[in-house]
């Protein structure tokens, strides 16, 4: 029940890695999601948010979530969970990490041309997130996919996890397991939280695409005055 702080745990450790803060934030709301899935505090009906009875989680943010939520019909679909949720919600994960004493920011400086950053510090929480990543955790490695963190050399680009696990009504068996795929035995909806993660992060990049060639234009314009 702790993706949300793993995941961010997970990018706060990739310090080679460059990921966006827009990526996270709607990847972490996703992740919650699927972490008040399984506290029983909401449930999913098609692509809807339904509050459940559960009780609190004793996590704040995910607390916090679960009173976000919408509680009469029409209940919020996920897209757009992902997206009003996930407003500056990087650094609301960051902060409370900081708060927990499992992050520390160093400072930059100007001299050597330093920026500041965030450094995770060694804890068994960290050890644990750092564990479930390199067990191949489904849900995480889905996750910290969509944000751009791949495992492998080659960073070669895996396929999905939402569309490995709808294959894997194939071969039965052992053998057909490990050949659906890391996503095989995943429920509908956690397939279907992951797919609309991957969606929003693709359409969120596609806004800054469309920013920086409007921005250029308008550059070029001037450039010609």
């Amino acid at each position: 029940m702790h993706t949300a702080r793993d995941l961010a745990i997970i990018v706060l450790s990739a310090s080679d890695r460059e990921v966006g803060q827009g990526d996270l934030s709607l990847a972490l709301a996703g992740a919650e999601v699927l972490d008040l899935v399984e506290a029983r505090v909401l449930r999913l009906d098609g692509d809807q948010l339904v509050p459940g009875a559960g009780p609190a989680t004793g996590d704040r943010l995910l607390d916090e979530a679960a009173a976000a939520l919408v509680r009469q019909a029409p209940y919020e679909p996920v897209e757009e969970w992902l997206w009003r949720r996930g407003r500056e919600l990087s650094a609301a994960y960051t902060d409370e990490l900081q708060r927990a004493g499992l992050v520390s920011h160093t400072r930059g400086s100007r001299i050597l041309g330093r920026a500041a950053r965030t450094v995770v510090l060694d804890s068994p929480t960290a050890r644990e997130a750092g564990a479930r990543r390199g067990a191949g955790e489904p849900v995480l490695t889905a996750l910290a996919a969509a944000v751009g963190l791949r495992d492998g050399a080659d960073e070669a680009v895996p396929q999905p996890v939402w569309e490995t696990s709808q294959e894997a009504d194939g071969p039965s068996g052992a053998a057909g397991d490990a050949a659906a795929g890391p996503g095989a035995g995943l429920s509908d909806d956690v397939t279907a939280v992951l797919a609309a993660v991957g969606d929003a992060v693709m359409e969120l990049e596609a806004v800054r695409q469309r920013r920086s060639i409007e921005n250029a234009a308008f550059d070029n314009i001037w450039r010609g005055l």
